[in-house]
């Protein structure tokens, strides 16, 4: 691994650290720290007991509102590494689910980890043929036994094999695109009414660029309008 790849893997760990220390900050964490101690208590080999072994062993807890992130750690057996964290988005993409906190996270570390992409590619088609799980709690599936579970979720039978849909992820695509791009657009808009020439030029590539990319998301979703009315009159 290059001095740049490590540099890379560092920003992405700062940053989700940055980001779990912010979402604390507005929750009563003992009340988290309590449910790892009960899940703790749980026998071994189920998924509530490993959840509590994965947190103790990387010295972290549950995260308020995104505890079934950490259930997805374990079951689907990604480390709590900046690269498995990647990994885990793309495999969860495919299995379907199309968050914008997903999305983002995904594009983050895609964006700083090319060397990783045919990774991420083979990680999002196991997702595509593996049981959808997207909407597994914590409280659902502690007391299971965690090998049974992800036997079947990694051995998903191919006739209730999940279709991956799309349109489905054209559309969040989109949805990103736009939030992207017009996020862009607003952090440059004030650098575009400076007098000093270097700031105009600065801000005016990368301005075009966010309008560029928030109109692609705008044309997709018309298209994907377009073909949903197409095919409703088809089929009328």
């Amino acid at each position: 691994m290059n001095i740049l790849q490590h540099i890379t893997r560092g920003i992405i760990k700062k940053s989700f650290h940055l980001s779990v220390w912010t979402i604390e900050q507005f929750y009563d964490i003992a009340v988290y720290e309590q449910k790892a101690r009960e899940l703790n208590e749980l026998p071994e080999g189920t998924l509530g007991k490993d959840i509590a072994d994965c947190l103790e062993k990387n010295n972290l807890h549950l995260v308020p509102n995104f505890e079934s992130h950490d259930l997805k750690h374990v079951l689907l057996d990604f480390k709590m590494t900046p690269v498995d964290e990647i990994r885990m988005q793309a495999f969860m993409i495919g299995n379907g689910n199309y968050s914008p906190a997903s999305f983002l996270i995904f594009m983050f570390g895609a964006v700083l980890l090319p060397d990783l992409w045919l990774t991420f590619y083979k990680d999002f088609r196991n997702g595509c043929k593996s049981k959808p799980i997207k909407s597994w709690t914590i409280e659902e599936y502690a007391h299971c036994n965690t090998s049974t579970l992800r036997e079947i979720v990694l051995n998903y039978s191919t006739s209730k094999q999940n279709q991956f849909n799309m349109n489905s992820l054209v559309k969040a695509g989109a949805y990103v695109a736009i939030f992207l791009g017009s996020f862009g657009m607003l952090f440059c808009l004030p650098f575009l009414f400076s007098s000093n020439l270097a700031d105009l030029v600065g801000a005016g590539f990368p301005f075009i660029g966010g309008a560029v990319i928030a109109g692609a998301g705008l044309i997709a979703l018309s298209n994907l309008a377009k073909h949903r009315k197409e095919q409703q009159v088809a089929t009328a």
